[in-house]
């Protein structure tokens, strides 16, 4: 039985569920136990992403308030799902929640790297620390399955978009660059080393959905077994722009990035009974329809309409490249920036 919680909390919603977090004047990781408002869209997103997917084995390998483990319990089909938390007052704020919303699901109370390691093994993944994930990837990679998902939210963004050279270069094995890509210089940074924590076990992490957003960099990969797709990983490391080593391969698979995004439109012009008013709201709507465009075109980096010489609308500059025969779209890591596979424009 869970102890009795000894904090002042209160009850609020989001997506499907209702759950009791802890009140406390700001937001940070003082409070007893974690939870970020700010990161809904991250979890909306996870759940319109393994609604793509078959039935998994779920870890929520950090899971705070266990927010995200229930909403999955109520908004996706699964196998299993596993909520670790080695703050014993999140343990006990877990089995709460879970309760209360009339959901079942493993809930432990363990060091997260030693219960991966104690584990049989996910096929979904989630690691959503405070700062970098680096500590929870090498074993995070050996238990997770082939074909499996691998999903990474890093909040430590000044080292990776470069305020921090020296710290990146130590955490990430890169030289960042502090210019206005550098949120997708970060994020292809961060691929990379994640990427090398897999191929030492010989599995080949491909990104099938990444993102920037607020103050976090986020990936889903899928995990593909074998010496010969770690290979083929590689051959995609390099240089960019001054910066580097990082992913120089696709951010997103497109077919992915267009179910998701059609399966949010059609959630949010459903039963209002049965979901919040906000559940699929237009920020999110917006957002993937930006990375469902943008994913089209294979091409590293974007330009930024506001260094151009001539002032000219960023809708007339995508029409014009359009016009040539090349593609081109807006970016989600940057308002006023344009990707295009037309070169120089």
């Amino acid at each position: 039985m869970a102890k009795k919680l000894n904090f002042t909390m209160k009850k609020i919603r989001e997506g499907s569920a209702e759950i009791y977090i802890p009140i406390g004047e700001k937001i940070s990781k003082e409070l007893p136990v974690f939870y970020n408002p700010v990161m809904k869209l991250n979890r909306d997103i996870s759940i319109l992403l393994l609604q793509q997917f078959t039935p998994m084995n779920i870890c929520d390998l950090l899971a705070g308030t266990g927010i995200r483990a229930v909403r999955m319990a109520k908004e996706i089909k699964y196998k299993s799902i596993t909520a670790n938390d080695y703050n014993k007052n999140a343990f006990s704020l877990i089995k709460k929640n879970m309760k209360y919303n009339k959901v079942k699901f493993n809930v432990f109370n363990d060091d997260a790297n030693m219960f991966l390691l104690d584990s049989k093994g996910f096929d979904y993944i989630d690691i959503d620390p405070f700062g970098s994930s680096n500590h929870f990837l090498d074993a995070a990679v050996k238990r997770l399955s082939r074909n499996g998902i691998l999903a990474v939210t890093n909040t430590d963004t000044a080292a990776l978009t470069g305020t921090y050279p020296k710290t990146c270069m130590r955490k990430y094995w890169a030289a960042p660059k502090k210019d206005y890509m550098m949120h997708e210089t970060g994020l292809r940074i961060l691929i990379r080393k994640i990427q090398l924590a897999g191929m030492q076990y010989e599995k080949a992490l491909v990104p099938i959905f990444s993102y920037y957003k607020d103050h976090y960099l986020r990936i889903f990969f899928k995990c593909i077994k074998g010496k010969k797709e770690c290979d083929k990983i590689a051959k995609h490391h390099g240089m960019f722009n001054g910066a580097g080593p990082l992913w120089l391969g696709a951010l997103w698979d497109k077919n992915l990035a267009n179910k998701m995004h059609s399966t949010a439109i059609k959630k949010s012009k459903g039963n209002k009974k049965d979901i919040d008013k906000d559940y699929y709201d237009k920020e999110l709507l917006n957002f993937l329809k930006i990375i469902k465009d943008e994913s089209k075109i294979n091409a590293v980096g974007f330009f930024d309409t506001h260094r151009m010489k001539k002032i000219i609308k960023k809708e007339e500059i995508i029409r014009k490249i359009k016009e040539k025969g090349f593609q081109a779209a807006s970016t989600h890591f940057l308002g006023t920036g344009i990707r295009t596979d037309a070169g120089n424009i």
